[in-house]
């Protein structure tokens, strides 16, 4: 396993506890703050408007999510419901619709006064509705993160951190990792290295870009009114990306950004500093859609999208490299999706298949045509 972030964690869990054999190589720790798994929340929602395909895979996810929390002792998962804000044919909105009637789950589409009504922490724009829907919540990304990989290693994983991989090499029927100045061979090998997939295995060609992506947090004027129990996640449409927000975890503050948007970026040479320039944008969004906020920002933080062409993830087998598996590209809407695509992972590595549709995710549909 190389890699045990978001995903990396989640596969190396789900390996060991089918009792395989198994060693996690990362670069720093699990829970880090350096790639993509990181920031205090994020979302998980069903009605998904990136299409109804991913439906079922976040339907397998919720029962993994609640086994993490059984076997680590841990709250990762907040159940709040989710709400889509947009003209009525605009992405967000029509997009959850159609996944929603194609899967049958329990949504509600609001009108103006109805919204104000039920959710008046949010001011809509003429035209704009909201779509709630009942099967989705909020997640804490270092925590979950953190839990996965400390059940990875109480049930016989080894985990080597602070070592960096250097190199793979396939043939021979295994999977070699120079990593720190050993090598490792296996059988198997997953990659779920985040925006370093791409310079790990470059032979792939996978057209992934890294974006670097800013959070933000905002004081609440008071902050009951956005408890999770009064405020779940959201996304807007707006011109330009998609404004989301999350509730408060904190107790003070609400966390608010901009979904893409971001600029290019090297993974090993990111800055990390956030000017006051940048949270502009954002800061006049919430000063125009959140009238409990004070748009005034008291803390923000950097991260990652490793994104591919289509914004659809990269799930399989690595064509021409026999042996190895990839998970990556998630685009910015991966983490909800941890512990089922880890579950396919160990499937992948340790039956050859899963019974998860993953066919859309083939990294093999960048291959060159002839």
């Amino acid at each position: 396993m190389l890699g045990t972030g978001t995903m990396g964690s989640m596969a190396l869990w789900r390996l060991a506890r089918r009792g395989a054999s198994v060693i996690g190589i990362e670069q720093f720790t699990p829970g880090h703050d350096r790639g993509s798994g990181h920031g205090d929340s994020r979302m998980i929602r069903s009605a998904y408007f990136e299409g109804p395909e991913y439906v079922p895979l976040v339907r397998a996810a919720f029962p993994l999510w609640r086994e993490l929390e059984a076997e680590a002792g841990a709250e990762l998962l907040t159940m709040t419901g989710a709400l889509m804000i947009g003209r009525p044919d605009g992405e967000p909105v029509a997009g959850a619709q159609r996944s929603a009637r194609a899967h049958g789950l329990r949504c509600a589409l609001l009108g103006p006064a109805e919204a104000a009504e039920r959710f008046p922490q949010h001011r809509l724009a003429d035209g704009q509705v909201a779509l709630w829907e009942e099967a989705a919540g909020v997640l804490r990304p270092e925590r979950a993160i953190e839990a996965a990989a400390a059940r990875a290693v109480a049930l016989g994983a080894e985990l080597l951190t602070g070592v960096r991989a250097e190199a793979i090499e396939v043939g021979d029927g295994s999977v070699a990792v120079r990593a720190g100045g050993v090598t490792h061979r296996a059988r198997h090998l997953v990659v779920c290295a985040g925006p370093w997939l791409g310079g790990l295995l470059p032979d792939l060609g996978l057209p992934l870009a890294v974006e670097r992506q800013v959070m933000s947090w905002y004081p609440a004027r008071g902050v009951a009114p956005f408890a999770p129990d009064r405020f779940p996640p959201f996304i807007r449409e707006r011109e330009g990306p998609f404004g989301y927000g999350l509730p408060s975890t904190d107790g003070a503050t609400v966390k608010v950004a901009f979904h893409h948007g971001g600029q290019a970026a090297d993974p090993d040479h990111i800055d990390r500093g956030v000017t006051r320039a940048e949270l502009e944008p954002v800061t006049a969004f919430v000063a125009e859609t959140l009238p409990g906020l004070i748009p005034v920002p008291v803390r923000a933080a950097v991260c990652m999208y490793t994104n591919t062409p289509d914004e659809h993830f990269v799930v399989g087998p690595a064509p021409g490299l026999p042996g190895v598996t990839v998970l990556g590209g998630f685009s910015g809407h991966g983490f909800k999706f941890a512990p089922v695509l880890g579950e396919v992972a160990a499937g992948l590595a340790l039956d050859g298949g899963t019974d998860h549709a993953i066919g859309g995710f083939s990294p093999s549909r960048f291959a060159p045509g002839p």
